[in-house]
């Protein structure tokens, strides 16, 4: 079965692909016997299957020429997985610690081979929900950003690294687009894409809209998103963008990654971690009652 081209896979296609893919089908050791494949994409763009076999395991994350929640009417550019292979590269080369492996990446398929991040690997915002207290995650969060930040920055680079990496990453405008409609435009005007909890919310929703100071002050954030190339940031570091156990920490889904502010990956995380914090007295149940969240609230 050629792959000269691309189309979707699913299951059947996927170990055809791997059969005939070496980088693939050695970290299972060539060994189709007792394979499993499960796809697990619960995000808004790509498909995600992990593969796991006796002798290894593996994930592969292809992106589709459209956004997989809505579908065909919102078209997305597969080079987007492009980006994400070149950033999960270049991040994991100056902290190995915290971001997967990748093994493969096929260009014209749009895929992405990677590590597998096993069990008790959970998605940051699944734990936080459940009330899991991640002691190490400040520390290895703070150690890929000063890393990953400072190391692909003027601080740290000649002029020239600089601009010839900067060139490479503005081609990933599709996606800093997005960013910049979803983050710095809808939320503040009436847009289709807006959700909140109505009736309850409705006035607050209004109240943002019609703040024209704040309309101001956004307007200089999403200037300064859009022109400071500082450093290659994720793009999109949310809650949702790292995998945990409580000695483990791992980024994942750099798609968005672009030569941006710092201040953007920083400020993302850490507003994530608010929003989460003052989440948690919605989240109490007789298991966990989040008795540690509210005395620090107090």
């Amino acid at each position: 079965m050629a792959f000269s081209e691309f189309r979707p896979l699913d299951e059947n296609s996927l170990i055809e692909y791997i059969k005939a893919t070496p980088s693939l089908s050695s970290k299972i050791g060539h060994n189709y016997d007792g394979l499993k494949i499960k796809e697990v994409g619960d995000g808004n763009l790509n498909f995600v299957y992990i593969i796991v076999a006796p002798s290894g395991s593996f994930v592969i994350k292809q992106a589709l020429p459209y956004m997989r929640c809505i579908g065909e009417s919102w078209p997305m550019t597969k080079e987007r997985a492009y980006f994400e292979a070149v950033a999960l590269k270049q991040h994991g080369g100056l902290c190995p610690e915290h971001v997967p492996e990748v093994y493969h990446f096929d260009r014209t398929m749009s895929l992405i081979g990677m590590r597998y991040l096993e069990p008790p690997h959970i998605i940051l915002r699944k734990g936080l929900i459940a009330g899991i207290e991640y002691p190490l995650l400040a520390e290895h969060m703070s150690e890929y950003m000063a890393k990953t930040l400072f190391c692909t920055s003027l601080l740290y680079r000649s002029t020239t690294e600089h601009k010839r990496a900067v060139v490479e990453f503005c081609g990933n405008v599709e996606l800093c687009r997005l960013t910049e409609q979803v983050v710095f435009s809808d939320p503040y005007k009436v847009s289709e894409y807006n959700h909140w909890t109505s009736p309850y919310l409705d006035r607050d929703a209004e109240t943002i809209r019609e703040d024209y100071l704040l309309k101001i002050e956004v307007a200089e954030l999403k200037s300064k998103f859009c022109e400071r190339a500082q450093a290659l940031i994720h793009g999109d570091l949310h809650t949702s963008s790292v995998m945990v156990t409580p000695d483990s920490t791992q980024v994942i889904d750099p798609e968005f990654a672009f030569y941006g502010p710092m201040g953007f990956d920083i400020g993302a995380f850490i507003g994530n971690l608010i929003l989460a914090f003052f989440a948690q007295d919605g989240h109490a149940g007789q298991g966990n009652d989040r008795k540690s969240t509210r005395e620090r609230k107090e």
